[in-house]
């Protein structure tokens, strides 16, 4: 399938999986007490990403780089580069593991005054993480496979469907209490996982073999030097992007239920962002081609056109959001204390927006010879986000590390941009960037004044959709993405009669 046909369906399953996760917060937020979904949501899915960070030893990243050397030089049986990415990420987890054995205390030290409830459960963190471990390095070599459109079904709609089932049951008294939830919740990434290794097992398309290739031998040095090159510079950035849920829970009053609050807004400024992954899983494979051969004009292209694209997604759900936040959580009868994550959303909102408007910066540089960029820009990342978060958590409280991650993203993303734009002449934006960014303030401003004093599911609906009318028309008029008359064209000739 090309990138963009690959891109719109895994979008679709990705905004499907969203809707379930949608449901699931609606879910957690009625059922459960704010630190319980704070603990569920917000602490697992951060310590899970610190683990994998340790345990990964940047071998996604050897599978992204070097997968089409060992596709080119060796048959699919004699093919060990899955074998090495498990066998070693599997030992790294061992060491994890006793890592976190060895520092339990310091946790404990940390979190038992305002998260006694992360204590409690503290070693059932570790499957959570192990599974998501093991699903990133399977999903990293499915990409590779051109199977985006499965690993996003199942970390997407799978996964959050098991929550889904899960927290039925447990509204059903199927699972008696929270302790049993939160202990078969601690699986479910294994379970995704199983089923991912079993499809390309089945299918023939991953081999498991003890032999060392020739290729293996030929780049050792540098795929060992490059991964933990990139390792260092991952394992910063992701210790960057959860060090607000951690420091949240350890510094601030009530910890696990202000990480509730925080992962509201988190999960709500998820969806500004849902395409990215999507479109990430399918350019990662054409990047490092193009690099293989020079083909530096479809690289820009490539920067291009995903700076666009997921700029109009990004300004498009934002809008919508922000336009309805007040009203769904007075209309779903949320806790009234969840209308405080508006304030955090709307800063975690812009971050996502700067994010998605730099387009596939990371991946570009990621694929190319100047990897070691990604360890100097995440080492920046890192220095910036830490101190940040902690001292504004301490002195503004939960909205701290929100305004924080602003700052270093805007930081983060200008020194890959100014390196692309000097090293290659490649830069993301045109004048319908900012036709985007006009567009969307009109059209926001427009559907705010006209329908912000009226409250109810029906105003969502008139609302959303007026926006959505206004918004859709303006790109279509203005000509914004070049991918999306294609589509359209491509819609209407399968819709039309034979």
């Amino acid at each position: 399938m090309s990138i963009r046909r690959q891109s719109i369906i895994s979008s679709i399953l990705v905004y499907i999986g969203f809707a379930v996760g949608l449901l699931n917060t609606y879910l957690y937020a009625r059922g459960f007490a704010e630190a319980e979904y704070g603990l569920v949501q917000g602490a697992f899915v951060a310590f899970a990403n610190l683990m994998f960070s340790v345990s990964n030893v940047g071998l996604t990243f050897y599978i992204y780089k070097f997968y089409p050397y060992y596709n080119d030089n060796l048959p699919p049986k004699k093919n060990d580069m899955i074998t090495l990415a498990l066998v070693v990420s599997i030992c790294m987890f061992a060491f994890v593991m006793i890592i976190g054995f060895v520092f339990k205390d310091f946790v404990i030290r940390k979190y038992s005054a305002n998260s006694p409830e992360l204590i409690y459960y503290y070693y059932w963190l570790f499957p959570f993480g192990f599974g998501l471990s093991i699903y990133s390095i399977l999903e990293a070599f499915a990409w590779q496979l051109r199977k985006s459109v499965l690993t996003n079904f199942l970390k997407e709609i799978l996964f959050r469907l098991l929550a889904t089932i899960l927290i039925v049951l447990f509204f059903l008294k199927v699972i008696k209490d929270f302790n049993l939830f939160i202990k078969l919740y601690a699986f479910t990434y294994i379970a995704i996982a199983l089923a991912l290794l079993i499809y390309l097992m089945a299918t023939r398309q991953l081999h498991i073999t003890f032999s060392i290739s020739r290729v293996t031998k030929k780049f050792f040095k540098k795929i060992a030097s490059v991964a933990l090159f990139i390792w260092g510079g991952s394992l910063v950035f992701n210790l960057a992007q959860v060090f607000d849920t951690l420091v949240i829970g350890a510094v601030v009053a009530s910890g696990m239920a202000n990480v509730g609050l925080y992962t509201l807004a988190q999960n709500m400024s998820s969806l500004v962002n849902a395409p990215q992954r999507a479109i990430v899983s399918t350019t990662i494979p054409p990047l490092s081609q193009a690099w293989k051969d020079k083909d530096y004009d479809k690289i820009n292209r490539i920067y291009q056109r995903s700076s666009i694209n997921q700029l109009l997604f990004a300004l498009a759900m934002f809008a919508l959001i922000l336009l309805n936040f007040t009203d769904g959580v007075l209309t779903f009868h949320l806790k009234p204390g969840y209308l405080d994550a508006r304030i955090i959303f709307l800063y975690i909102g812009i971050t996502k927006i700067v994010d998605m408007g730099t387009g596939v910066n990371s991946q570009i540089i990621g694929t190319s010879i100047y990897w070691k960029v990604d360890f100097v820009s995440g080492i920046i990342l890192l220095a910036l986000t830490l101190p940040l978060n902690y001292f504004l958590t301490v002195y503004l409280g939960v909205i701290g590390p929100a305004i924080a991650n602003l700052f270093a993203i805007i930081v983060y993303n200008g020194i890959r941009y100014f390196f692309l734009l000097r090293k290659f002449k490649m830069q993301p934006f045109t004048v319908k960037s900012v036709y985007a960014l006009l567009l969307a303030i009109v059209c926001f401003g427009i559907c705010y004044f006209a329908f912000n004093s009226f409250l109810g599911f029906g105003w969502i609906v008139l609302r959303s959709t007026a926006f959505i009318a206004l918004f859709a028309a303006g790109v279509l008029f203005l000509k914004i993405s070049p991918d999306v008359l294609p589509v359209l064209e491509s819609v209407r000739k399968r819709l039309r009669p034979a």
